[in-house]
C-alpha cells in the first residue's frame, strides 16, 4: 500500500500528547534527543502542566518531535511503502526531518529558532485569524484587498481545502473582513480561531528574515521521497529549500492542492497522518476521497494500525 504521510501543524497540540508513547524506548529516546537538540524539556512541555503548549516556541518542537517519534516507530515495526510526504506549515519540518532533507540535530535546532522568532513577532504584533467554510474565494480575496488598502492588513493565509480557507491579519483587519464577508454572504460560516498569531501573512515577514541566516548555516539535502511544499506546490529540493522555508512564514499555505499533487505524482493509495489530532485526515478526505485514510496520535491507534499492516487488512 503506497502511503502519503501527513504531518500535523501548529494548532493540533493537546495536553499530554505523546506521553503514552513514552513507554516505547525508541519514541522516548527520540524525544530525549530532540530535547537535547532544542534545549527544551519536551516531556514537560508535552505534559502541559503549566500551560507550556500555549507558547509557539514550545509547541513547535514538541509537535514535530512527537511526529518524528511515531515515524521512527513505524520504520522499525512495518515495511510501509512511503510514497511521499506533506506537512501543514510546521509539519513541513517534520516531513523534511523524516525524509532526510534536514538532519536531526541541526534541523531541530533550526526549528527551535523558528519557534522563538515567531513567538517574538506574535508577542509584539496583535493579530487574529478566522476559518471560512464553503468560501467564495475570489470574493474573499477581493474583500481582503479592499480592507488592506485602508491600512489594516488581512489576507487569505491558508488554503486548506476547496471547502475551507483561513484569513489572517491585524486584529482590526480580520474583524473588518469578518463583517464584510458575512454581509456579502461570501462564506457559509465564519469561525474565529484561537491562535498565537496570524502566521503565513506579511506580519510574519520579520521572523522569516531572522530565520534566513540560521537556514544558511543549516545543512540540507534532497529528501529521499517527494515532500511537497505548501509554498510552491512542488517537491522540496536542496538547492531551493532554504529560500522556500524562509518565505514560508509570510506567504499562504496550499495544503489541499499540494496533497492532490503528491497523490498524482506518486500514485499514493492511502494517507496516514502522524501526530496529534486528525485535522489533516479530514482535509485529505475532502481533497482525495478516493484514498484510504488513517491517523495515529497515540499508542492505541499506533498498535491498531501496525496490526492492520501486519495482517494485510489496511486498505
Amino acid at each position: 500500500m503506497k502511503t502519503a504521510l501527513l504531518f500535523s501543524g501548529q494548532g493540533a497540540q493537546q495536553k499530554g500528547m505523546g506521553i503514552d508513547l513514552m513507554a516505547d524506548p525508541l519514541f522516548a529516546s527520540t524525544i530525549q534527543a530532540a530535547s537535547t537538540a532544542t534545549g527544551l524539556d519536551l516531556v514537560k512541555i508535552m505534559q502541559d502542566e503549566a500551560d507550556e503548549l500555549a507558547q509557539t516556541k514550545n509547541v513547535q518542537p514538541a509537535l514535530v518531535a512527537v511526529s518524528l517519534g511515531l515515524y521512527r516507530m513505524l520504520k522499525r515495526d512495518t515495511n510501509l511503502a512511503v510514497a511521499g510526504m506533506i506537512g501543514l506549515s510546521l509539519g513541513e519540518y517534520a516531513a523534511l526531518l523524516a525524509s532526510g532533507g534536514l538532519a536531526f540535530t541541526s534541523g531541530l535546532a533550526l526549528l527551535a529558532a523558528r519557534g522563538r522568532y515567531m513567538q517574538a513577532v506574535a508577542d509584539t504584533t496583535p493579530s487574529a485569524m478566522a476559518a471560512l467554510l464553503k468560501p467564495d474565494v475570489k470574493a474573499v480575496a477581493a474583500l481582503c484587498e479592499e480592507i488592506s488598502a485602508t491600512g489594516e492588513l488581512v489576507a487569505i493565509a491558508n488554503y486548506n481545502t476547496h471547502k475551507q480557507v483561513v484569513i489572517g491579519g491585524t486584529t482590526a483587519g480580520v474583524a473588518q473582513a469578518v463583517t464584510a464577508i458575512k454581509a456579502a454572504h461570501a462564506a457559509s460560516r465564519v469561525i474565529p480561531l484561537a491562535v498565537s498569531g496570524a502566521f503565513h501573512t506579511a506580519l510574519f515577514a520579520p521572523a522569516g528574515r531572522q530565520l534566513a541566516p540560521k537556514l544558511a548555516a543549516t545543512p540540507v539535502t534532497d529528501p529521499t521521497v517527494p515532500v511537497i511544499s505548501n509554498t510552491t506546490g512542488q517537491p522540496f529540493k536542496a538547492a531551493t529549500m532554504r529560500e522556500v522555508l524562509a518565505r514560508q512564514l509570510a506567504v499562504p499555505t496550499h495544503f489541499g492542492t499540494g496533497l492532490q499533487s503528491l497523490v498524482a505524482q506518486t500514485g499514493a493509495q492511502a494517507t496516514l497522518e502522524l501526530g496529534t489530532g486528525k485535522t489533516l485526515t479530514s482535509f485529505a478526505k475532502a481533497e482525495v476521497p478516493q484514498l484510504a485514510h488513517y491517523h495515529i496520535s497515540n499508542l492505541t491507534e499506533y498498535e491498531a494500525f501496525v496490526t492492520e499492516v501486519a495482517h494485510g487488512t489496511a486498505k
